[in-house]
């Protein structure tokens, strides 16, 4: 098995890391009835502050050192690769992956996966470093020299791994945003 940058990095995580929960919350539209999917949500950093915003939230994420570090009793850790998401078709209202897209091992299958996951007139929102900016590309490059196996694409190639997917993108980050018709 691979070293797992994540399960060292874990404790630490949702200290040094950031996202425009304003921007998460305006795309998703919440709050919102029913359920919400953190696709590599990791130490539930993002959705701990949407949690009073929809009626259920659940954490898909690979690394157990980051699932140890969700505060208990308020979110449903589950241990999956994005890949292979183990919920029935169908079963989330939102469905969010913040920072992680670029970390995983096969990008359009986890597409597929959340599409298929997500319920008619869903949302997917997918937040992301824009690979244009510069202070982006030394992070993809440091990320590489620490054998992290990231991928960036561009906000383009994250938006054609759906159909009718929308982007918006400020200063070094993007987000797409897919509805499930």
């Amino acid at each position: 098995m691979p070293f797992d940058h994540f399960d060292v990095i874990a404790p630490i995580y949702a200290r040094v890391t950031y996202s425009s929960l304003d921007k998460m919350r305006e795309l998703a539209e919440l709050p919102v009835k029913g359920r919400l999917l953190d696709v590599g949500g990791g130490t539930g950093r993002v959705v701990t502050a949407l949690r009073d915003l929809v009626d259920e939230v659940v954490i898909a994420d690979i690394s157990m050192g980051m699932l140890k570090q969700t505060p208990p009793a308020t979110l449903k850790p589950v241990c999956s690769f994005s890949e292979f998401l183990p919920f029935p078709s169908d079963s989330f209202e939102r469905v969010i992956m913040v920072d992680a897209l670029h970390h995983v091992v096969h990008q359009p299958a986890t597409a597929d996966e959340m599409f298929r996951v997500l319920k008619p007139g869903g949302r997917i929102i997918i937040e992301e470093p824009d690979i244009r900016s510069f202070g982006v590309k030394l992070i993809a490059l440091a990320e590489k020299l620490l054998l992290m196996r990231s991928h960036f694409l561009s906000p383009q190639q994250t938006a054609d791994l759906f159909k009718n997917a929308t982007i918006h993108a400020e200063d070094s980050s993007a987000w797409v945003v897919v509805t499930k018709p």
